[in-house]
């Protein structure tokens, strides 16, 4: 049976999960982050894609972006994948496929949810044990929104911007979103939109059948667990 097409609009907010195969590590030191990083922005510019927020894990990646055109963010991932893996495979004496082969998204459908997403995204690091806060994690966009260090690979989205009238505003009510941690109905909203495929947002279609098998933890550090490589 054919898969399903991904939903992907352009100027609609999408949250990607990219996962290690068979959950296993995907990035083995950090100048791997970096150059992954580089990846993301050579291939963003090049699919005309706005990249708004990121987390990497050691076997998963999430990314909130805007693509700019249909299949730009399907496209861009093809891209990231094929720069990324050629180089590590290289660099690390391995073969083969790194991801798995079907990357997880969903449209964000809402501002309101677009800043929920957001704070999932870099909350990540906290809820699989890597760190205590958002802060103290350097592979997010954390640092970017809450204290205002530059990141160019990073576009603000209105949301964002709407948050107070300076830039010390902004990150003054951004800090703020974070005092709190995210409820147990929103992240599991979360997951099971982007597992479905679903916008986040919207009621999730039910299927007939069997009832659905639990939705897995995107925080979890399969490969090693609670240890940052």
């Amino acid at each position: 049976m054919p898969r399903p097409p991904r939903l992907e609009l352009p100027g609609v907010p999408l949250h990607v999960i990219q996962r290690g195969n068979n959950r296993a590590a995907c990035f083995f030191g950090d100048v791997d982050r970096r150059f992954y990083l580089q990846c993301v922005a050579k291939s963003a510019a090049r699919t005309n894609c706005a990249i708004h927020a990121y987390v990497l894990m050691t076997n998963h990646v999430h990314l909130l972006v805007t693509p700019g055109a249909p299949g730009s963010a399907a496209a861009m991932l093809q891209d990231i994948g094929r720069r990324y893996v050629r180089v590590i495979n290289t660099i690390h004496g391995r073969t083969g496929t790194l991801w798995e082969g079907r990357f997880k998204s969903s449209l964000v459908d809402t501002e309101r949810y677009l800043l929920t997403c957001h704070r999932y995204i870099e909350l990540n690091p906290v809820r699989a044990g890597l760190a205590a806060h958002p802060s103290a994690y350097p592979w997010s966009s954390h640092a970017h929104y809450a204290v205002g260090r530059s990141n160019d690979l990073l576009t603000e989205h209105a949301a964002f911007r709407g948050l107070g009238a300076t830039p010390a505003e902004r990150q003054a009510a951004f800090r703020d979103l974070f005092l709190d941690e995210l409820d147990e109905t929103t992240l599991a909203h979360i997951r099971e939109a982007t597992n479905a495929g679903c916008p986040l947002g919207s009621p999730l279609p039910r299927k007939r059948g069997r009832p659905a098998k639990p939705v897995a933890n995107d925080d979890s550090q399969t490969a090693i667990p609670g240890k940052l490589l």
